[in-house]
């Protein structure tokens, strides 16, 4: 039975019995009010409380990114790891982005150093080729050149000289020994200068005095050569004179024997070459003059007497030493 106060009605009440506006929320039961009795759309955004809307409300996978204030989502609720390459656009990583150790220079090169604040230092170009190099004809100084840390050097000694042909009709001497050759390869990141020694020429033979043995070349304690052997004078011993021979390089090479004289004095012969260096260089021995010089550690050539008389014709000096020095970056 409906009631009107306390009068009990005729009827059952319906809401057209009841004024707009009349039920206040003091008049509606706690828990009264289920889903049911809510018309859709009918809850509005006034009637929800800030920050009453908690994440155990939303269902998952309800927010899309059309609900995402732009500039919203900052680094603190991004998780750790979680900016794949996938998510990286093209072109968007610039220096500034980068954690590098120190500040950049127009034409360097960035380079990894495990040691270094991130990993990563912009360090100067260096190619790996050959730069410069260093040429020694006389001893000297290796001073290094900014920016080299490897060099190759070639270390040649001297030839020894040619023989003297001898007093007798057509005797001629025999050349010389070439010097030999030592090649290393050398780091020099920790070095800045090496004391260079270079081999001088050696005297050709002559009436009055052997030819001189070619001499030692040397690049401070890392590698050196040893001199060619004189050439012998005709009539003499006139056999072949050996070569020198390289030490403490990568390579170490002999540097070919000179050739031998003659001592028949029946007919003329070419007088005995000098060897060859690993730059070649060889004095030429002659059919009836003196032997020729030798280059670049080559060994003299012999003497050759053909209406010379006693005092025959002289042999050729022998090559003086070299050292080249290529520098590598």
């Amino acid at each position: 039975m409906s009631y009107i106060g306390k009068q009990p009605t005729k009827a059952p009440l319906t809401s057209s019995d009841i004024e707009d506006g009349i039920i206040t929320a003091a008049k509606i039961e706690d828990g009264a009010v289920v889903a049911a009795e809510i018309a859709s759309n009918a809850v509005t955004t006034a009637k929800i409380n800030a920050d009453a809307v908690t994440s155990a409300k939303i269902a998952d996978n309800a927010v899309n990114s059309e609900h995402y204030t732009d500039g919203s989502i900052d680094t603190a609720h991004i998780a750790d790891a979680n900016v794949t390459q996938g998510k990286i656009a093209d072109q968007a990583i610039n220096e500034a982005k980068m954690q590098i150790s120190n500040a950049p220079t127009n034409g360097y090169m960035l380079t990894a150093q495990s040691g270094n604040t991130g990993g990563l230092t912009w360090a100067e170009a260096g190619g790996g080729g050959l730069a410069s190099q260093q040429v020694f004809t006389s001893s000297g100084t290796w001073n290094k050149p900014s920016g080299i840390n490897l060099i190759k050097v070639y270390v040649t000694a001297g030839g020894g000289g040619g023989g003297w042909s001898g007093a007798t009709q057509h005797f001629s001497g025999g050349g010389g020994g070439a010097g030999g050759t030592a090649i290393e390869i050398i780091d020099v990141s920790s070095v800045s200068s090496v004391s260079v020694t270079v081999a001088s020429a050696a005297t050709g033979g002559t009436v009055s005095a052997f030819p001189g043995n070619g001499g030692t070349s040397s690049f401070g304690s890392y590698c050196s050569a040893s001199g060619g052997t004189r050439g012998n004078y005709g009539g003499g011993i006139a056999s072949e004179a050996n070569g020198g021979v390289g030490s403490g390089g990568d390579y170490n090479l002999k540097g070919s024997a000179g050739e031998g004289g003659a001592d028949n004095a029946s007919f003329n012969n070419v007088s005995g070459m000098g060897g060859s260096s690993f730059w070649g260089g060889a004095g030429a021995g002659d059919h009836s003059n003196s032997g020729k010089d030798g280059q670049h550690g080559g060994g003299g050539g012999g003497g050759n007497n053909v209406g010379a008389g006693s005092n025959g014709e002289v042999g050729g000096a022998g090559g003086a030493g070299i050292v080249v020095v290529e520098e590598y970056k």
